[in-house]
Order: structure tokens, then C-alpha cells, then sequence
């Protein structure tokens, strides 16, 4: 995420990577605060700030702060936001097409989670994403019909209005089930996991199906 910090010529734009492990916590100066939320939260209590590796303090005296026990997360000033994909929220399906196309065997999951073709899809909106559309993780993305990257696209839209409304990816359907012995919400199937793109994903073993000769 990035934010504009003024809006003067001097000012900068602030980037903020999460990381595996980081989530953003807002602390107003009379003690309450809005906590970014995440599933590692490992008895957090509001005030309780040991994993805080970033703050930035407002006029009022209230904080934003970059909270990552595993010191994953990183800041930036003025961070390269033009080598960016468009908006994954807002992206449109002419572009979203041209993303799955692009000549490459690259897995659909590595595709678009690159910054670079679409912005703002990390590890576990990736999975959600890919589970919802019932699409294998590590088919090559060129391989997708016309009707599974419509699919796809739909499954995009769906999943960031889901994790925008109820409070971060940590809220979305699959994640519960990305553990071992973990079963598929929708046909209770045995969740799978494996390295897709470098990164470790789950998919249902009966819905998410690779699919011969597409990859």
C-alpha cells in the first residue's frame, strides 16, 4: 500500500509492504486504536506495540503503525508506484485478459500476484481467488478459455469486496482450511498444498483440478 503524506510539492509518498506477517495498526492518541487484523495474532491486545517496527505520528497525536513480529515488512519514501499493474480492485477485463495471455507457461497464481501486471494480490488473496474461480494454482495462465478468465476476473472482483468489507484477507473463506487436514468449505474434499511461483498455496483436491496439456 502506499499513501500520500501532504499535498505540497515537498512531500512524499509513503509505501508500506506488509509482508507475510505485518498489518497496519492506527492508534488515536486517547489510547483506542483499529488493528489491520491478521490470523497470527498470538494473544495481541490493544497497547501492546513489541512488534512495531515502523511509526508515523499525526498532528492530533494519533499513530499509523507497520506492526511484523517476523521483520518481513519494509517502508519506503517515494516508492516506484509507475512500475506498477493496474489496480487489482479496479483493474478492467481487457486488461485483466492481457495479463492472462501475455506468451508465457508461467502459473496463473505467479501471474497474478506479479506487482508489475496487477497490483495489490498477495499470497492468500491469490488462493481465495483461485479457489473461488475452481482453477488450478499452477496452470499456465495462457492456458485459460475465454470463459475461466471471465471466471477468474469475477472471482477477483468478488474476493477484494469480501476482504475490503469484512475487515482483510484474513477474513476470506479459504483461509481457515490452508493447513493440514484442512478440507474444502465447499465439498469438504482434503485441501492440498504445494510451492506455486515460490510461494506455498492450497487448493481443494477435487474442485481445482491441473488440467492435461494446459501447463
Amino acid at each position: 500500500m502506499w499513501c500520500q503524506t501532504g499535498y505540497s510539492s515537498d512531500d512524499v509518498t509513503l509505501g508500506i509492504h506488509l509482508g507475510m506477517s505485518g498489518k497496519i495498526v492506527i492508534a488515536d492518541a486517547n489510547g483506542s486504536e483499529v488493528d489491520g487484523g491478521d490470523y497470527w495474532e498470538r494473544g495481541r491486545r490493544p497497547g501492546d506495540y513489541r512488534w512495531s517496527r515502523f511509526s508515523m505520528t499525526f498532528e492530533d497525536g494519533g499513530r499509523l503503525m507497520l506492526v511484523d513480529p517476523r521483520r518481513l515488512g519494509r517502508v519506503r519514501l517515494d516508492p516506484p508506484v509507475g512500475e506498477l499493474g493496474p489496480d487489482a480492485q479496479f483493474i478492467t477485463p481487457a486488461q485483466f485478459r492481457a495479463v492472462l495471455t501475455a506468451g508465457s507457461t508461467e502459473p496463473v497464481k505467479a501471474r497474478i500476484m506479479d506487482q508489475r501486471r496487477i497490483a495489490g494480490i498477495g499470497n492468500l488473496l491469490a488462493d481465495e481467488i483461485l479457489w473461488q474461480a475452481r482453477i488450478y494454482p499452477a496452470r499456465a495462465a495462457h492456458s485459460l478459455t475465454a470463459a475461466e478468465q471471465a471466471r477468474l476476473l469475477r472471482a477477483t472482483r468478488g474476493a477484494i469486496r469480501d476482504a475490503l468489507k469484512d475487515g482483510g484477507v484474513h477474513t476470506l473463506k479459504i483461509v481457515p482450511y490452508r493447513r493440514r487436514g484442512g478440507t474444502c468449505p465447499r465439498d469438504h474434499a482434503p485441501m492440498r498444498s504445494g510451492q506455486v511461483g515460490g510461494r506455498t498455496t492450497w487448493w481443494c483436491s477435487i474442485e481445482q483440478l491441473p488440467v492435461p496439456g494446459s501447463g
